[in-house]
């Protein structure tokens, strides 16, 4: 995406500011302490010095950015009524508060235009760093890696940074692709998480079927012995057979068979059991944004040991159904729907108007994106966590920008192809 011609340098200093931003969010978001923040810093100030410019691209945001817009809206809205109901503290709509990222975000791509690359390279830097982390924790003792934050969210935005890598993707970089699926594997192995399998598993396979090799046939021939291999190396090695936590799904499973729900996937499917009589209690305002809590209370071992007894106080119901519908009810489990279609909508309506060789480019990105966070909630609350939950808002704003600018580029193009061509 070049910038426009004879651009005042301002604009090519806010251009080089934007780019470096959009580097530094995949970038940094979990291979340093810092996360989020010089993302955001920069974000803010290359809007405040541009505030022009992207007042002047919000009609290139056009019905993108106003259905973004209002859904951060109605998103915050919902968040403050709860807190109303309540009487909960501000802070326990924080993460909702994020919303508005998404359509400024947007804004600020169209009208600053930092170049797809530099999230393609910030995402490789990303696994390469965060990789280097989570193996020297490990080493250095710690059972399961969690770069500063905690082992799932690390796994599942490594993910994120995954299919940013692949969907992203500049010409000719199979090799660095390759170098950089294996570092985010690592580390999701590492991490020990298991509920970012289903959608890493859907990664690969729409990987493979974007790739323009010879036939079907061979994709999925491809796909399936990579698959193999990795099983077979992870399963054939002791300490990665470990890392896994294979052994203990299933010795969770005989626990629960007995009826013992103290462990770890006991204890999701006991918030699960929760969740559903909340809701079934408050169909319309459930207990209150962040205050899943509150509901695991109401069961006997939590209300007589809750300072014994971890699962009691776990922060959120580990699904994003789940504590959606718990939590706020009805209007919850509509808003969540809206949170993940919405963009969802866009994103395909975006590369179907792409005319991208293929299903790669910034909308291909942003459909993966929200397929692997759906994905990646049916074990985790993702907005109950900073971390998720800003990523999600900013790459949504960002991606969807970067399409927009993509095709209008695109469609700038073609007339004058057209006249070539005639001529």
């Amino acid at each position: 995406m070049p910038s426009p011609p004879a651009a005042p340098a301002r604009w090519r200093f806010l251009h080089r500011t934007a780019t470096l931003a959009l580097f530094a969010l995949p970038a940094l978001v979990i291979s340093t302490p810092a996360n989020l923040l010089p993302f955001g810093l920069l974000l803010l100030a290359s809007s405040i010095a541009g505030a022009d410019y992207l007042w002047l691209a919000r009609q290139q945001a056009g019905r993108a950015g106003r259905i973004l817009l209002v859904l951060a809206l109605v998103t915050i809205a919902l968040g403050l009524l709860s807190l109303w109901q309540f009487e909960h503290a501000l802070k326990d709509v924080d993460n909702r508060s994020r919303f508005l990222v998404m359509p400024w975000a947007l804004l600020w791509v169209c009208a600053l235009r930092p170049p797809i690359q530099a999230l393609w390279w910030g995402a490789l830097a990303g696994l390469l760093a965060t990789f280097a982390v989570a193996g020297y924790q490990v080493f250095t003792g710690l059972e399961r890696a969690d770069a500063w934050t905690n082992a799932i969210v690390l796994a599942d935005t490594a993910l994120v940074l995954m299919v940013l890598l692949v969907f992203c993707r500049p010409p000719q970089r199979w090799g660095l692709i390759a170098l950089g699926m294996a570092a985010g594997s690592a580390v999701i192995l590492l991490s020990g998480s298991r509920g970012v399998w289903p959608a890493l598993l859907v990664l690969f396979v729409a990987m493979a079927l974007s790739v323009r090799w010879k036939t079907g046939r061979f994709r999925v021939g491809a796909l399936a012995g990579l698959v193999l291999v990795a099983a077979t190396v992870v399963l054939s090695v002791p300490q990665l057979r470990e890392h896994t936590r294979l052994a203990e799904l299933s010795s969770d499973m005989q626990r629960i068979g007995r009826g013992d729900v103290d462990s770890s996937a006991g204890a999701r499917l006991e918030r699960l059991q929760v969740a559903w009589d909340t809701f079934r209690e408050l169909p319309l305002t459930g207990v209150g944004i962040g205050h899943f809590d509150d509901a695991m209370r109401r069961l006997p071992q939590c209300s007589s040991q809750a300072d014994q007894v971890f699962r009691c106080h776990l922060g959120h119901a580990h699904n994003d159904l789940a504590e959606w519908a718990a939590t706020q009810g009805v209007p919850g489990l509509l808003l969540l729907l809206c949170v993940y279609g919405l963009p969802l909508g866009l994103f395909l309506r975006l590369q179907l108007d792409s005319e991208e060789d293929g299903f790669r480019g910034p909308a291909a990105a942003g459909v993966m994106l929200v397929v692997s966070y759906i994905l990646c909630g049916m074990t985790q609350s993702m907005f109950a966590h900073q971390i998720t939950a800003s990523t999600y808002t900013a790459l949504v704003g960002v991606l969807c920008g970067l399409a927009l600018v993509d095709n209008a580029a695109r469609g700038s193009q073609a007339p004058v192809q057209r006249k070539a061509a005639s001529g």
